[in-house]
């Protein structure tokens, strides 16, 4: 995929792990293939699920794994390339990553003040007066106080050790957040909180967000658009009211139908679908790709497949 309009851009991104060797070794594909783009300003969620390749995704293109294969560009720069000082700093300025445990990504021996301004001191800020009145600025802008910056993290609750995660990632001011799955470790009470956080610093800072989470509700609240992944490999990608309404791929068919139903009644008797690959697709002639079905929806399938899609689209 390639578009001008685009912010970060993924083609081809590979990330694979290799365990043992000789005759055991084991290839583990985690992500395989996988392209998509992010526009400047938009929520672009990612979901499946555990274990399909989303966190892994995410992680590559921030560089905490060096990806096997692909290119990623962000702002028009190739960003999958050999790392170099010069490219470190352009990461580090302009991505940010929100991390799933706020308990396990927090240092318990530092204080508030010296986890989130720690990305200030890394970029060279040694003024420790601007750097204590910035940290203070971001904790009233993820609601929390002066207060609070001279605490340790085993001082606060789950949800509020995710908004001084939110804060240490936004304190740089990046043009882009890799929010891994943020609320999933939390209560649901806390989970809104957070998810109407996120929502309310994205329009006051021009955030654009790369949103990985398996809970389908809270990826069609907050998404523009949604990529699904199964074991690897992104199958459907669609604007959030389009995937929804109208999903095209067996398997996102079958996690919407895994989405509970607040009605108890109904949701005894309703009828989930279940997907198996190897029933539901036929690949030994025909080899899928990813096809832009109509505007911004793209399906993983076979060119026989494309026109049973198509048709159901013309339908609908």
């Amino acid at each position: 995929m390639n578009d001008n309009d685009y912010l970060l851009e993924v083609n081809n991104l590979c990330q694979y792990f290799t365990s043992g060797r000789g005759k055991n070794k084991l290839v583990v594909k985690a992500a395989d293939d996988v392209s998509f783009g992010v526009k400047p300003a938009e929520t672009f969620g990612l979901v499946g699920e555990s274990g399909c390749g989303k966190t892994t995704t995410g992680r590559s293109i921030i560089r905490l794994y060096d990806p096997t294969s692909g290119h990623v560009k962000f702002g028009g720069r190739e960003i999958s390339g050999k790392m170099s000082n010069d490219l470190r700093d352009y990461l580090t300025d302009n991505l940010a990553m929100i991390f799933q445990d706020p308990i396990e990504s927090l240092n318990p021996r530092m204080t508030i003040e010296e986890i989130i301004g720690e990305g200030l001191r890394v970029r060279g800020n040694k003024d420790r007066a601007d750097i204590r009145a910035k940290v203070v600025e971001m904790l009233r802008k993820v609601g929390l106080n002066e207060e609070h910056a001279t605490r340790y993290p085993h001082e606060f609750s789950g949800g509020q050790r995710q908004r001084i995660g939110i804060a240490r990632a936004i304190i740089i001011r990046p043009k882009m957040i890799i929010a891994d799955e943020p609320v999933s470790a939390l209560d649901v009470s806390i989970q809104a909180q957070v998810i109407n956080l996120l929502n309310d610093l994205k329009e006051e800072m021009g955030l654009t967000i790369l949103f990985i989470a398996h809970n389908l509700s809270v990826v069609k609240y907050f998404s523009n658009r949604i990529g699904v992944m199964y074991y690897g490999q992104l199958v459907e990608i669609a604007r959030g009211d389009d995937l929804y309404a109208k999903p095209l791929h067996p398997y996102t068919r079958a996690l919407l139908s895994a989405i509970p139903e607040p009605n108890p009644v109904s949701e005894r008797t309703r009828k989930r679908i279940d997907y198996d690959p190897k029933r539901d697709h036929n690949y030994d002639v025909e080899k899928p790709e990813m096809f832009e079905i109509e505007k911004e929806h793209f399906i993983y399938c076979s060119p026989s497949e494309l026109e049973t899609y198509k048709e159901i689209v013309r339908k609908a």
